[in-house]
């Protein structure tokens, strides 16, 4: 097992993410706790010294099965962050409540890491808003020794990270974002690597493999990933990519299978960083991933100042396509409840002024009505 440096600390390059373990009969909230004990015991016998878990994973489950397992070892063995649940809102009056309930399910009497959950557009306001205390009584956590470090994790657009960083950068010791070769361009996950670099803030990785998307390609792209390099998988350039990018510690995979484990166990036997060719071929085959599924709108504003509505048409463009490639997900619902409804894709009034501006041809009243559609199904 690989292991970064991290405050005197040595981590596991690889680490365990408990929101997909093993479940029975297809049901998440029913864990197959037999299944994800016996991944628990591989990972530790094999290097793995880091587990994260949250209030949410498994219907409010993976916690308690992660405290089980992580429990049958000394607690200087192994690593555990959990996280404040605000993706709910709410939940922000209820910090010490949920994060003394976190304590017990989790069996332990103190956290390695910890984080403010899912900062987005959602939520900003409400994390950085005084009156629910959050920060203020994980910082007070810290001090007494139950919270070893205290970071976050994002999936809100770099706008609404540097707007976090402003206001607690100071006391954020590492970050946790989605971070994989399709992501460095399509969710500009490259700038906030960049941003979190000018902070000296340490990046964790989640969604290395997209939810598995970037496990299997096609049949041509994965001719072009061996004819480089043979004997590497096609998951393994995933985490090659990772141990690319400068400031990635610690990258989390969701793993469901003893399986995917062992593989990834493998993988981060050694590192075996990407050359320039090899990256300019992997950026280039999730460019054509990206084309092939999503409008090619670059963002030039054209169409804002002929859309009588005043629509923020790139960025309702930008959340279409990431919700259209991605077939549903949470990002596009998270980012378009902090707007206005008469600023919604629902508010098109299919005029078409817009098209007629835009450099692109896009037919953006058809993607208004499409998102809509799709935001109400």
């Amino acid at each position: 097992m690989i292991y970064r440096d991290y405050q005197g600390m040595k981590l596991s390059a690889l680490g365990l993410g408990a929101m997909r373990l093993p479940v029975i009969d297809g049901d998440d909230s029913r864990i197959d706790e037999a299944a994800a004990l016996e991944m628990v015991d591989y990972a530790m016998a094999h290097g793995i010294n880091y587990y994260d878990t949250a209030w949410g994973y498994h219907n409010g489950n993976s916690e308690l099965v992660m405290g089980k397992a992580l429990s049958r070892y000394p607690r200087e063995k192994y690593c555990l962050a959990d996280k404040f649940p605000g993706y709910d809102l709410s939940n922000m009056d209820k910090v010490e409540q949920i994060f003394e309930q976190q304590l017990k399910k989790c069996r332990v009497e103190y956290f390695d890491f910890y984080l403010f959950h899912n900062v987005c557009e959602m939520n900003i306001d409400a994390y950085l808003d005084e009156k629910y205390g959050i920060h203020t009584y994980l910082m007070q956590q810290k001090k007494a020794g139950r919270i070893r470090h205290l970071g976050f994790s994002v999936h809100g657009s770099y706008e609404v990270m540097k707007r976090f960083l402003d206001a607690y950068g100071d006391d954020m010791e590492f970050c946790q974002i989605q971070l994989n070769y399709l992501d460095w361009s399509f969710q500009d996950a490259k700038a906030k690597v960049e941003l979190l670099a000018q902070w000296n803030i340490p990046v964790w990785v989640m969604e290395p493999l997209r939810g598995g998307r970037l496990a299997k390609l096609t049949q041509d792209d994965e001719a072009r990933l061996k004819s480089l390099r043979p004997e590497e998988t096609i998951p393994a350039w995933a985490f090659r990519f990772l141990q690319t990018v400068p400031g990635v510690t610690v990258t989390l995979s969701g793993m469901s299978n003893m399986e995917q484990l062992q593989a990834n166990i493998k993988t981060f036997e050694e590192d075996r960083p990407l050359s320039d060719e090899e990256m300019h071929t992997l950026l280039a085959i999730a460019d054509g991933m990206v084309q092939q599924k999503v409008l090619p709108c670059t963002a030039c504003h054209y169409c804002v100042s002929h859309c009588p509505q005043g629509l923020d048409i790139p960025e309702l463009l930008s959340l279409y396509n990431e919700h259209r490639f991605t077939q549903g997900g949470f990002i596009a619902p998270m980012a378009l409840s902090a707007i206005p409804a008469e600023k919604q894709p629902s508010a098109c009034i299919g005029c078409r002024s817009c098209e007629a501006v835009c450099p692109q041809q896009i037919k953006i009243s058809e993607a208004m009505a499409d998102f809509a559609h799709m935001m109400n199904a």
